[in-house]
């Protein structure tokens, strides 16, 4: 509960995807499968990078963080939602509710910034190829992560914090599977302060900022590649941000829907499959995606899993 002294709502339920025993029981079975695949994938992505020395430059380190953030972006929901399915009382406490709801935005805002230091990257990389190795070095990549890290979580720490202190009087019921600021907001029983808009004003902002970031480096690195003589030097360079586009197109493409674009018009159950495409099914289809497309990446997974074998049989 909150210290206003007014709120008499101590937790709330979270409806999720309401439907018969056999249904719940299907959707646990669905969530945990693609939990459980994203636990695997991003975590062979950590050990490939970490025991493959040829993978130990700016490139691939931060693409192991960007899989260590995935693993906690997607525990912090899935979980609790895996619970709420078995349960009958599909109940999460005030606290644990607005803390779900600070990581929540706190991991996708830093999810964001991630993909904009990978655009730069990739930028250095194929349009000023010869400065890359003294521009981009460990210590720059370093001090760029904690920055990405530092931002996503002192961004929405403010109105998170003053988002709790409104009256919850009751009722206590989330029509959806998180905690989440819109219903939230609508579960409130005093005035809506400027706060929301400040909330809303926020995250437009680190979205719209950080997506046109990227699509600028992009026009940059397209206008590079078109001037390469040959077309295998087009075909590795193309191949080498196409893995990157096609993550940043998934995760954008949803959340500006979810968070940018007016979202009155969309159902409840339009607003819950949107929302789970971006928090549960997106991090499975990353590793996917990079490991793929990526002859480095998949020649240290081969490896990786080899020695994980030769291991186990010993």
């Amino acid at each position: 509960m909150n210290k206003s002294g007014i709120s008499t709502v101590t937790q709330f339920v979270l409806l999720g995807f309401p439907g018969p025993w056999k249904m719940q029981i299907l959707f646990f079975s669905m969530v945990l499968l693609l939990y459980i695949l994203t636990l695997t994938g991003n975590m062979a992505i950590i050990c490939a990078v970490r025991w493959e020395p040829r993978l130990h430059t700016p490139m691939y380190i931060l693409l192991a963080n960007f899989s260590f953030l995935e693993i906690w972006y997607v525990t912090c929901t899935v979980p609790n939602m895996l619970v709420n399915f078995l349960s009958k009382t599909k109940t999460i406490s005030f606290s644990g509710c607005f803390t779900q709801f600070y990581f929540f935005f706190s991991l996708g805002t830093t999810e964001c910034f991630f993909l904009c230091i990978m655009a730069y990257d990739r930028y250095l990389a194929i349009c000023r190829p010869l400065h890359y190795p003294s521009i981009m070095t460990r210590r720059l990549c370093g001090m760029l992560v904690c920055l990405c890290w530092l931002i996503g979580f002192l961004g929405h720490l403010i109105p998170i914090f003053f988002i709790s202190q409104l009256p919850f009087c009751g009722p206590n019921i989330i029509d959806h599977f998180l905690c989440d600021v819109d219903p939230l907001m609508a579960l409130s029983c005093g005035p809506k302060p400027i706060i929301e808009h400040i909330f809303h004003s926020v995250s437009s902002l680190f979205i719209i900022l950080t997506v046109f970031y990227i699509l600028g480096s992009y026009t940059l690195v397209l206008r590079a590649v078109l001037q390469v003589p040959s077309s295998s030097g087009r075909q590795k360079a193309f191949s080498t941000c196409g893995s990157h586009l096609m993550v940043v197109s998934l995760f954008y493409g949803t959340i500006m829907v979810m968070y940018v674009t007016p979202t009155s018009g969309n159902s409840v159950a339009m607003q819950k499959i949107i929302t789970l495409i971006y928090s549960v099914v997106t991090p499975v289809l990353n590793p996917i995606i990079y490991s793929l497309r990526n002859k480095d990446m998949k020649y240290a997974l081969y490896h990786v899993l080899c020695g994980m074998r030769i291991i186990h049989s010993s």
